[in-house]
């Protein structure tokens, strides 16, 4: 399973399209997550008789899906984690909300103060003490029946930052109940896809383009790719 859902690898990387319910990495519920997945997948597949080195880049929430790079060595993941610091790795997701009346394409500026007890971020509409200045452009590229596909390109990760802001705006994630969807999905998750990435590899110097295809079981989604 893990081996179908690897969309670049070579010897310093390895790119996962994350399924909606997989974790990244261990939390306190103790469910597998992805990285002892893929060492388990690596150690089986090469045949390595220690223990196999991964380090996690960056992190996408739990009922999201979409790209997700791993670091197999330790001088990739020092110069990966570097680059996400730098804003040096593009990241575009995409996302499904209601038909509104909002406008075609907005720049978003939020700042947004995570609430440790409920795991939620509160957004304030200008500079507050403790909160962090939150800054995402939208596009709408695609209009369905009853909704409408953004294309986002984030300028800073926050917590939650997308499902926040877009809360914000009137238009909550599809399936996002924590920040305002009316109606859960039927698998658990939210119609947010990390959908592409960007970025000079750290080793090779290559220009890495990455695109993700989009959860194949959500009709909406099949929609939005057709």
């Amino acid at each position: 399973m893990i081996g179908e859902q690897i969309v670049y690898e070579d010897n310093h990387i390895l790119i996962i399209n994350k399924k909606v319910g997989q974790l990244v990495q261990g939390d306190k519920t103790g469910d597998e997550s992805l990285l002892d997945a893929i060492k388990n997948f690596i150690k089986k597949r090469d045949g390595k008789p220690g223990n196999v080195f991964l380090g996690l880049v960056h992190r996408i929430d739990r009922p999201t899906s979409g790209l997700v790079i791993y670091a197999k060595t330790s001088k990739a993941l020092s110069r990966l984690t570097q680059m996400v610091k730098n804003r040096e790795i593009k990241k575009t997701y995409w996302a499904v909300v209601a038909k509104e009346m909002i406008p075609q394409s907005q720049r978003l500026v939020h700042y947004l103060k995570k609430n440790e007890k409920n795991n939620k971020a509160i957004v304030f509409p200008k500079a507050t003490e403790g909160a962090k200045e939150a800054v995402l452009t939208y596009h709408t590229i695609k209009t369905l029946d009853n909704y409408l596909l953004l294309e986002i390109d984030l300028e800073t990760g926050r917590h939650h930052q997308i499902r926040a802001q877009l809360s914000k705006t009137g238009v909550p994630i599809k399936g996002d109940l924590k920040y305002g969807s009316p109606r859960s999905n039927p698998d658990g998750g939210i119609n947010l896809h990390a959908r592409k990435l960007e970025f000079v590899h750290p080793v090779t110097k290559e220009d890495i383009v990455i695109v993700a295809k989009v959860p194949q079981n959500d009709a909406v989604w099949r929609a939005c790719e057709e």
